[in-house]
């Protein structure tokens, strides 16, 4: 069976680009070949060589997940925090809601099902996001635009909101047998270990690491060239999955804070170079190449190892699934909204004269970075798999109808959100990059001395302007 393993290593990047080239997104590709070399159909690989690459695509998802934390904008992200977690709770629980209505009040399936099969359909792919926003087109990062900044850091919310409900879901069998569980604990405990890692990893950042490593390491370590850091990267993230998973937060979440505490650390000079001594350089050449032809194809396969392709295809689980994979797109889609929303509360706060006008031009400029974020969380992926699995394995309330209904709404789910996106990026790709609100942004500058007089100048006159606009 070792050859069966080499023709999968070689195989599953073999068929990205005709995968790239018919749905415009090359994971649907590698999705499709762990479907059919593993369990779900020809069952090729032998167990062991599928849980071997289950665990090397999950080295994967944490190495794409660190990336965007390293590549993101920190300064996008603290400036569209509030906007970012009205979209995640928008995405969290408009899909419970909308399986509730559709599930237990439509299709009669028991409330604990509707909401095992929600929380499953309630989470976003973070491995996903990552790669369709950076595959997608190869002349622009979007994680360096604002709507991609924001379509980032509400998909790790949702992750960390999908946690949460996990916990709740693991204990519900021993719910049912009246057991001495603390429900209280088992959902605060995420909550409050997700909480602390994200206000502490920043202040960590900014008055402890930031300064220490600027004062003491940043001039040795360039003498050594990337091999320091590779190693300083590789110690962060073992470092922060280890505290991510002892502490109860999602080990995702941890290899993202990883990657935003490294580029925090050098000096705002360094992080501005665009050459290889950076984290990010070092990171291209010795990662970037194993990531994306081993170690991510290995995971969007495993996907495909899960997927229980036989048991879809009975006429009253098709069109079931069917009806609320649509619904579920929509619980997704909905999302974008808050894009138009915001330019429209911007436009009439800052506005004036002819307010109506102002917020309705505002909405419809937006049409194109509202529907990049709606699309882009639509994929489910791997999260709401084992959410799923969790559901029908470890608890009693979970039937095997309503099992394979939110399967078909998964797997479509994370088939039609990257093929949406990549055919929104390439009709509108340039018009979100360049949008002036939401397309990439203009990195802030060092202030200085000469800096500072002008720019108390210009609040000045401009105060002078709004007396003048007043009288």
């Amino acid at each position: 069976m070792a050859v069966g393993g080499d023709a999968d290593g070689v195989f599953l990047p073999y068929h990205e680009p005709g995968a790239d080239k018919i749905f415009r997104a090359g994971l649907i590709g590698q999705i499709i070949v762990g479907l059919v070399y593993g369990v779900p159909l020809a069952n090729i690989l032998q167990v062991n060589w599928q849980e071997t690459f289950l665990a090397l695509g999950y080295i994967g998802l944490l190495l794409i997940i660190f990336e965007g934390g390293l590549t993101i904008r920190l300064d996008l992200l603290r400036q569209n925090f509030l906007l970012s977690t009205v979209a995640a709770l928008l995405g969290v629980l408009t899909p419970i809601a909308l399986s509730y209505a559709l599930l237990y009040a439509g299709f009669g399936h028991a409330p604990l099902e509707a909401f095992i099969v929600g929380t499953a359909l309630s989470t976003t792919s973070l491995g996903t996001t990552f790669v369709v926003i950076n595959s997608a087109s190869k002349g622009t990062d979007y994680s360096q635009t604002r709507i991609g900044t924001v379509l980032i850091s509400a998909a790790v919310l949702d992750d960390v909101c999908g946690l949460v409900l996990v916990s709740v879901i693991h204990q519900l069998r021993g719910i049912a047998d009246d057991s001495n569980v603390n429900l209280g604990w088992i959902i605060g405990r995420p909550i409050l270990a997700s909480g602390l890692l994200a206000v502490l990893t920043p202040l960590v950042a900014k008055f402890v690491a930031g300064p220490l490593f600027r004062r003491f390491l940043e001039k040795p370590l360039a003498k050594c060239q990337q091999v320091s850091n590779i190693l300083l990267m590789t110690f962060v993230l073992c470092a922060f999955l280890a505290i991510a998973a002892f502490a109860g937060a999602s080990m995702l979440f941890g290899a993202f804070l990883a990657g935003a505490f490294v580029s925090s650390l050098p000096s705002k000079e360094k992080r501005l170079e665009a050459t290889e001594d950076t984290f990010v350089g070092a990171y291209e050449r010795y990662l970037a190449g194993p990531q994306r032809f081993i170690f991510q194809p290995l995971f969007f396969a495993s996907i495909g190892f899960a997927i229980p392709f036989v048991e879809l295809w009975t006429g009253e689980v098709i069109w079931k699934g069917v009806v609320f994979t649509i619904l579920m797109v929509f619980s997704k889609l909905i999302v974008g909204l808050v894009v138009p929303v915001w330019d429209m509360m911007s436009a009439v706060t800052t506005s004036h004269t002819n307010e109506k006008h102002s917020a309705r031009m505002a909405a419809t400029a937006s049409w194109a970075p509202a529907t990049l974020l709606g699309t882009a969380m639509v994929a489910r992926g791997e999260i709401g798999l084992l959410i799923i699995q969790i559901g029908l394995n470890e608890t009693p309330f979970l039937s095997r109808k309503a099992f394979v209904i939110g399967v078909w709404a998964i797997v479509l789910n994370t088939i039609i959100g990257p093929v949406s996106v990549g055919v929104l990026l390439k009709k509108a790709g340039n018009k979100i990059a360049t949008d002036r609100t939401w397309g990439i942004q203009s990195k802030p500058q060092e202030p200085d001395a000469e800096s500072v007089v002008p720019s108390e100048h210009i609040g000045a006159e401009g105060e002078r302007e709004e007396t003048r606009g007043d009288a």
